[in-house]
């Protein structure tokens, strides 16, 4: 069976809304129809909303790339949520880490100053600046120490701002 990067990141979507559902929250998945949203989520009465990023990686993988996007803080209704799926043939667990947008961007920045700034392994030139960043999924921790594992299946970020 062909692994399909575009198919598992579609689908991690659609198990992140369920989860959410699954908690008595209202998720829909925009389908690519609103910048920077993947799922739009809200309580009930539809009277508080999150925004969520989702991110998708293959379990085992010691990172998950995110765009230059990452480094913007959005505000406390922007939520970015890593999603672990396993490939059809992987036996992993699924997992998924929630994540405020200040702690990603503020993270993600750091990390990829530190990147930036260190020299090129290959020849010892200096690196070059680009539009990829990554995060380290545990047990990796970044290049400023950053450690995500706290963030393991924190719905209650997400169940609180719409609480």
């Amino acid at each position: 069976m062909m692994d399909d990067k575009t198919t598992r990141g579609n689908s991690s979507q659609f198990f992140v809304a369920g989860e959410l559902c699954r908690r008595g929250l209202v998720a829909v998945v925009t389908l690519g129809n609103t910048p920077n949203t993947d799922i739009l989520c809200s309580n009930r009465e539809g009277t508080k909303f999150v925004h969520i990023q989702v991110k998708t990686f293959v379990p085992g993988n010691p990172t998950v790339a995110v765009g230059r996007k990452a480094e913007r803080n959005f505000g406390k209704n922007f939520i970015w949520v890593l999603a672990g799926i396993p490939k059809p043939n992987q036996n992993d667990n699924f997992v998924y880490y929630i994540i405020p947008s200040d702690e990603v961007s503020k993270n993600v920045k750091e990390a990829h100053e530190i990147w930036l700034n260190g020299l090129n392994s290959k020849d010892g030139s200096q690196r070059n600046d680009n539009d990829m960043r990554t995060i380290h999924i545990p047990p990796k921790r970044s290049r400023s120490g950053w450690d995500i594992a706290k963030y393991e299946n924190r719905w209650d970020i997400i169940e609180n701002l719409l609480g």
